[in-house]
């Protein structure tokens, strides 16, 4: 719901902030005093496309703000055609704008189509007012398209992947039984090619930690003077301990280096079976674009399972195509239930708008809701498609709105559809509905009826309408005036709230213009006492 909406530096209107409530807020004032500016700023702060023309004269740029339910959405148009938008202060895209505010605000009038041009708009509307759950018909859709994607998944891998060239990708890995230890081989080469080096600076590195005159010897002595130091200066223990440490220490790396050279094999058939190892490893991962042992063989494990699916392909897709044609039945079985339940729901539909219509000036007109064959494969809403047909006037045949209706016959049948969802279907898609002289060039008792609808509509909806007609207009809740004046040289726009004998005076002079008679005045307070009594 709208709060708040504030203009500065947009076409006539230098500054104005209009304050908006639940229920029916009416706007009037003369023509030309800019109340199309309003909703075309309410349009542009929603995202709709402007250029450098909207800023006033003057001005550098022009900026529009709503609050929505404590959200502030800003946006700002310069002189130079550049737009920038701000949700609570958070620079956003005009693309981003469009996605926060779509659902916000649905508004009607003169040049707007409005949702009654679109199909899924149509739908939704029958399958609330007729209470018709897709639950049954989406799970037998959504298992429809899941077997579908899997067939496409692997026809399409038939046509990228030669099946032969697999087969002798998968034995050439498999035949080279690659294991973990292979990580190793370089460093297993390495050693092998050197083996006569290793082992004998190995032997020479463990006779000068073990043998005679070796570190164990020296540090053997060493042990023997810090005990003999321990009796004079007691912090010579530390220094006996240290000594042990280093001794084990000298003796465990003895052993290790001792048994690391004893691992190594120096016979030249070793180094001959390493080397043609390492050859074959080094020539797989360049051929299969890997660095490691293990990516390799799981690059191996990837062709063969490709492998098994293609080769038992055929197989797959019969039994795929087989669960196609059994959920493609289901979903049918279950659009054909859902078709049904529309059909009856739709004669319900199509009667209570053309009541609606009825009070709203089309005293013969006829409105139909048909439930038509969706032409080619079923459709995530189902196997129909909703049509809403119109013929204004006696003796024309019923065709889709789209073709025959004026934006205002559009903007009156959008009032009568409303007015029924908010009985049967609770609120309408959009939580504020704008209607801009949705009774234009009408009057008397049609006038009344228009305004009746919007306030009925008011009673689960936020509206605000844009009017000329008085009878219309006294079903407000909430009455603003837009007015302008010439000061200083310029043209300047202002927007009040009015109530008491302000708006009986507004409502008087819609109805008498320049002659406000006491008549006109009494009038025009009795339709705001009748208005209010109806409310």
């Amino acid at each position: 719901m709208i709060s708040r909406l504030s203009v500065a530096n947009l076409a006539l209107v230098e500054k104005v902030e209009a304050e908006f409530a639940p229920g029916l807020t009416v706007i009037t004032g003369e023509t030309g005093a800019g109340k199309s500016v309003l909703i075309g700023a309410l349009e542009l702060v929603l995202g709709a496309r402007a250029d450098a023309s909207v800023v006033r004269d003057g001005a550098k740029e022009a900026e529009i703000e709503a609050v929505f339910d404590d959200r502030c959405v800003r946006r700002t148009i310069t002189r130079e055609g550049r737009s920038r938008a701000w949700i609570d202060d958070e620079s956003v895209s005009m693309g981003e704008l469009r996605q926060f505010a779509g659902s916000l605000v649905d508004l009607h009038g003169p040049g707007a189509g409005g949702e009654l041009l679109n199909e899924g708009f149509r739908r939704e509307l029958l399958d609330a007012c007729g209470g018709i759950a897709l639950a049954d018909y989406s799970a037998a859709y959504s298992e429809l398209c899941s077997v579908r994607a899997q067939i496409e998944a692997l026809e399409s891998m038939a046509g990228s992947e030669d099946v032969d060239y697999l087969r002798y990708q998968a034995g050439e890995i498999g035949d080279a039984a690659l294991s973990e230890q292979d990580e190793t081989l370089g460093e297993r080469h390495a050693a092998a090619a050197h083996a006569e080096e290793i082992i004998a600076l190995a032997n020479a590195a463990t006779e000068i930690l073990g043998g005679e005159n070796g570190v164990g010897d020296l540090l053997a002595a060493l042990r023997g003077k810090f005990a003999a130091l321990a009796r004079h200066m007691p912090q010579a223990e530390e220094w006996v301990a240290q000594t042990e440490a280093l001794a084990l220490g000298s003796e465990e790396l003895s052993r290790t280096v001792a048994d690391a050279a004893a691992g190594i094999d120096a016979g030249e058939e070793n180094l001959d079976a390493l080397d043609q190892r390492l050859t074959l490893v080094n020539r797989l991962k360049r051929k299969y674009r890997v660095s490691t042992v293990a990516e390799l063989i799981a690059a191996g494990e990837e062709i063969a399972a490709k492998l098994a699916q293609l080769e038992g392909r055929e197989e797959r897709l019969d039994d795929l195509r087989r669960q196609e044609r059994a959920a493609l039945e289901k979903t049918l079985a279950e659009g054909r239930q859902v078709s049904s339940l529309r059909t009856e729901a739709a004669k319900k539909l199509s009667a209570a708008i053309t009541a609606e219509l009825r009070e709203l000036g089309f005293l013969q007109a006829k409105f139909r809701v048909e439930v038509q064959p969706r032409s080619g494969e079923p459709a995530a809403s189902g196997i129909d498609r909703i049509e809403f047909l119109f013929a204004p006037n006696p003796g024309e045949r019923n065709r889709p709105l789209a073709d025959i209706a004026s934006s205002g016959e559009i903007a009156r049948v959008m009032l009568a559809v409303k007015a029924v969802a908010a009985r049967r279907a609770g609120a309408a898609h959009a939580p504020t509905l704008v209607f801009d002289e949705i009774d234009a060039n009408i009057g008397g008792e049609t006038a009344r009826a228009v305004g009746e609808r919007l306030s009925a509509i008011a009673q689960s909806n936020q509206v605000i309408a844009i009017t000329h007609s008085p009878q219309s207009a006294v079903y407000g809740q909430r009455h603003l005036v837009v007015s302008k004046a010439v000061g200083e040289g310029r043209t300047r726009t202002t927007i009040e709230c009015v109530e008491g004998d302000r708006r009986v005076a507004e409502i008087a002079r819609m109805l008498g213009g320049e002659k406000l008679t006491s008549v006109v005045g009494k009038h025009a307070a009795e339709l705001l006492r009748l208005a209010r009594r109806t409310r």
